[in-house]
């Protein structure tokens, strides 16, 4: 017989200020096995414009064996229910503890892979918190209702043309997807990580 209880728990985050001290916000959520730590710095090249902010799954584990390289992830097949409510939760937490402190003319709010399933159900909880969503590399959750209002926001799906986890046909679906729910697309030659260059061209 399955149980749970509730308990308080320490979430790391880390951050890459602006250099301009700019009123703009990126949020940027990991893949799985990444550390926040090593992902914040694929965002280096835009902190001339913006603050960055990375804040990391969770669950920690070993990739290989019992020792050496540490990975995280926001959730498994396992109580994926509570990891889901719990995620929201707590990073919802996070960020208005943030903004009381700080305050931004634009807020962004980037999922990379599984990153992208936990920014896309933030998102959707509370569509108001921020002002773009980009989801990169990742397929849309299904437990998410289809939206049904296209939002005022412009929303953006990037993804590889050699993407080694999204085939030719995943892809072709997914961008048709994202259309469909009034996302813009951008596919360029790449594959699954996050591209400086890319990334400058659509946070212009």
């Amino acid at each position: 017989m399955s149980h749970s209880f509730k308990a308080s728990k320490t979430y790391r985050f880390f951050s890459i200020p602006s250099e301009n001290n700019s009123k703009n916000l990126l949020v940027a959520l990991h893949g799985y096995g990444q550390l926040a730590a090593f992902f914040i710095k694929k965002f280096n090249s835009c902190s001339n414009e913006y603050t960055i902010l990375a804040p990391e799954g969770p669950h920690r584990f070993y990739k290989n064996g019992y020792s050496g390289r540490v990975g995280a992830s926001w959730m498994t097949k396992e109580a994926r229910e509570d990891d889901i409510k719990d995620n929201i939760n707590w990073l919802t937490e996070w960020l208005v503890n943030h903004l009381k402190q700080n305050t931004y003319d634009k807020i962004i709010l980037l999922g990379f892979s599984q990153g992208g399933a936990t920014a896309a159900r933030w998102y959707y909880n509370d569509p108001g918190q921020f002002d773009q969503l980009i989801l990169w590399a990742s397929i849309f959750p299904p437990d998410i209702s289809k939206p049904k209002i296209k939002l005022p926001n412009k929303n953006l799906f990037v993804v590889g043309k050699n993407d080694e986890f999204i085939n030719d046909e995943m892809r072709s679906n997914e961008v048709k997807f994202y259309q469909n729910i009034g996302f813009d697309t951008h596919i360029y030659d790449g594959n699954h990580d996050i591209d400086p260059f890319v990334l400058q061209q659509i946070l212009k």
